[in-house]
């Protein structure tokens, strides 16, 4: 594993393009942390995440490790191709709450939608401005790791808390574009 780089909130915001899912993640302090693209129906997800604007130098990246796998685990690497971590989706609990396992250097974390009722409510319609939020607690000690909140705006706006100094920013970064990219949002 590589060291950590540690940012304890960000923002992501998905910006428009035609053909592909495009996100820019900036640190509370305005800094750039990256600029991820995502190729809209592509058999197996792979989304990068770029330095610069201009996306021409990888920073890092996260990897379906099959191709559409209902319950599918992403691996997330940095530019080199060293591990970050990793995260997956539990099929069996996402079927009324969205459930994900976030996996980093030194911690396991189980992270679930906050609300229930949000929960069933957006898989049955398609409110754009509906607010939801993920809470991930380390599975050994039930302490926060980090949470993710979409904000009530028509595009795709989402702050993020990493309080746990252990969650690499280009982790939590990949886990919360994986929420939007992979929900379909």
């Amino acid at each position: 594993m590589t060291s950590v780089q540690h940012v304890p909130s960000f923002t992501v915001a998905q910006r428009f393009a035609m053909t592909t899912n495009r996100y820019e993640v900036v640190a509370s302090d305005g800094t750039p942390v990256g600029f991820a693209e995502q190729k809209r129906m592509a058999l197996k997800e792979k989304v990068t995440f770029f330095a610069d604007e201009s996306r021409t130098r990888p920073a890092f990246s996260f990897t379906a490790r099959n191709v559409m796998d209902l319950g599918g685990g992403y691996d997330v690497a940095d530019a080199e191709g060293a591990s970050l971590g990793s995260f997956r989706k539990l099929f069996g609990q996402s079927l009324l709450r969205t459930t994900f396992v976030l996996e980093g250097d030194g911690f396991t974390g189980t992270g679930q939608e906050r609300s229930q009722l949000v929960a069933v409510l957006r898989r049955f319609t398609d409110v754009p401005f509906l607010r939801f939020h993920f809470d991930v607690v380390d599975d050994a000690t039930g302490s926060p790791l980090m949470s993710v909140e979409r904000a009530a705006s028509v595009r795709d706006r989402y702050e993020v808390s990493v309080p746990d100094p252990r969650v690499d920013v280009r982790l939590a970064a990949a886990f919360a574009v994986g929420l939007d990219a992979l929900l379909g949002r």
